[in-house]
């Protein structure tokens, strides 16, 4: 294999200096999951210092180490401006260098299963190289570029935001041949002011698009006029159920586990099985299967390959727990959580056939004023789908007090106080839903049911 970056390609693509020269095979940013080899960048981020981590990383077996301070002459440190800086032009150069067909996914829900069954679908087509988990920043987009091989055939770029002004310059640094919007929610609507806003912001995606390139649109979504308006002159490809819609669900037959999907892909009909239930999930398995037609792929092979997508952890990963009379099921969608996600994750709970199912959820958070009534409003989807919730955070307050009291098991102010409770109420045969914005740090639960279950089967 080609190494990924020689020494002159590190030069010319961040225009800094080395020492001792050397190459690299990958590129970290962590030195708990640096591999001998990679090139350690430092970088500065909240509370942390990457620089404080070179003599780590070099110890590690890092190749070198990008810094733009403190490193002592004559070592193997490639010096720069400015570490993050460097590292969007190390993508920069990487993109500009490769043959690769590049996907670039963003989306209010759904953006990271989508770029995940795209993995899957074009894994099957040739050498594909994709965001590791939810790398969809300022930092996380330049490093998906910058370790893309110099071999890959597809690359799989996910780009998000937080605030305006966010997703343009990703977008033009990733310059994407196809790219896709999934849906467009309310989420950072405190940032943005407006469900609107929230689409201008999205359709930012297409402004980095190669000539000749493709936006995915969510044909059902009310905002699609205003996303189409903002293509332009851009070739446009939708998806969802709608009449003439490129990729169109036609057939869904839900069950607990998946769903049995009979769909047409520009007037080729595909009929397969998605082993990851709901319609939301269906939903994100058109945007891929458009988009693999977008890059003149084979609607049957594609869909064929999508039958083996698996979903992630706290993305609707499901695992059963050995609890002492018998097994329960753990329903993981820690990672995040806004309306839209929540709604569609309590379908899925009202699916399984359990002898309770428990909703644990927590706080949605970047709502600004609209945080209250936002959380309030999931009473009846909670009501339709759940025996019992538990609820964790301010904000979930407003939910608790709006469901039936025979709903309500629990609220604490935070999961670290949620946990133990959610843990002493499990037993045999729930099925449990456990949803939250990352920063209600839900995956406490998760890892004290986890917990729970490995105690089980240690005493057993």
């Amino acid at each position: 294999m080609t190494q990924l970056w020689t020494t002159l390609d590190l030069l010319e693509a961040t225009g800094g200096a080395i020492d001792v020269p050397f190459g690299a095979n990958g590129v970290s940013i962590d030195t708990r999951t640096l591999r001998p080899g990679d090139l350690f960048v430092a970088l500065i981020g909240e509370g942390r210092d990457g620089h404080a981590f070179v003599p780590e990383a070099l110890a590690k077996g890092a190749a070198g180490a990008m810094v733009h301070r403190g490193a002592p002459s004559g070592s193997r440190v490639l010096r720069v401006d400015d570490t993050l800086a460097a590292l969007a032009r190390l993508g920069g150069f990487a993109r500009m260098r490769t043959n690769a067909k590049v996907v670039a996914v963003t989306g209010s829900v759904g953006k990271t299963t989508t770029k995940e069954m795209l993995r899957t679908v074009l894994s099957a087509f040739g050498p594909t190289h994709a965001a590791e988990a939810s790398y969809n920043n300022q930092w996380g987009l330049p490093l998906t570029l910058a370790r893309m091989p110099r071999e890959a055939a597809f690359c799989v770029a996910e780009i998000g935001m937080n605030h305006p002004g966010e997703i343009a310059p990703l977008a033009r640094l990733a310059r994407p041949h196809v790219a896709v919007i999934t849906t467009v929610e309310k989420a950072h609507l405190g940032y943005l002011g407006s469900i609107e806003a929230i689409a201008d912001e999205k359709a930012a995606i297409m402004t980095g698009l190669e000539p000749g390139g493709v936006a995915v649109l969510p044909l059902d979504s009310p905002l699609f006029p205003r996303l189409r308006d903002a293509a332009g002159k851009a070739r446009a490809m939708t998806f969802g159920t709608s009449q003439g819609a490129t990729g169109r669900l036609m057939e869904m037959q839900a069950d607990a586990d998946g769903s049995g999907i009979l769909a047409e892909i520009a007037g080729h009909e595909v009929r397969f099985r998605l082993n990851a239930p709901g319609r939301h999930m269906a939903m994100n398995a058109m945007a891929a299967l458009t988009a693999a037609h977008a890059l003149g792929l084979d609607p049957q092979a594609a869909a064929r390959a999508l039958a083996g997508f698996i979903p992630l952890s706290g993305r609707g990963a499901r695992r059963k727990l050995a609890l002492p009379a018998g097994t329960a099921l753990l329903l993981d969608e820690s990672y995040n959580g806004n309306g839209a996600s929540m709604r569609a994750a309590l379908d899925v709970l009202r699916l399984q056939p359990a002898t309770r199912r428990i909703a644990v959820l927590g706080d949605m958070l970047e709502l600004g004023a609209a945080g209250p009534s936002e959380h309030a409003g999931l009473a009846e989807a909670v009501t339709q789908s759940a025996d019992l919730l538990f609820a964790c955070g301010p904000l979930m307050r407003n939910l608790f007090d709006a469901v039936p009291a025979h709903l309500r098991g629990a609220h604490a102010g935070d999961s670290a106080a949620l946990a133990p409770i959610v843990v002493q109420a499990v037993m045999a045969g729930d099925a449990i839903l456990v949803k939250g914005s990352l920063g209600s740090r839900m995956k406490r639960v998760v890892d004290a049911l986890d917990s729970l279950a490995a105690i089980t089967e240690g005493a057993a």
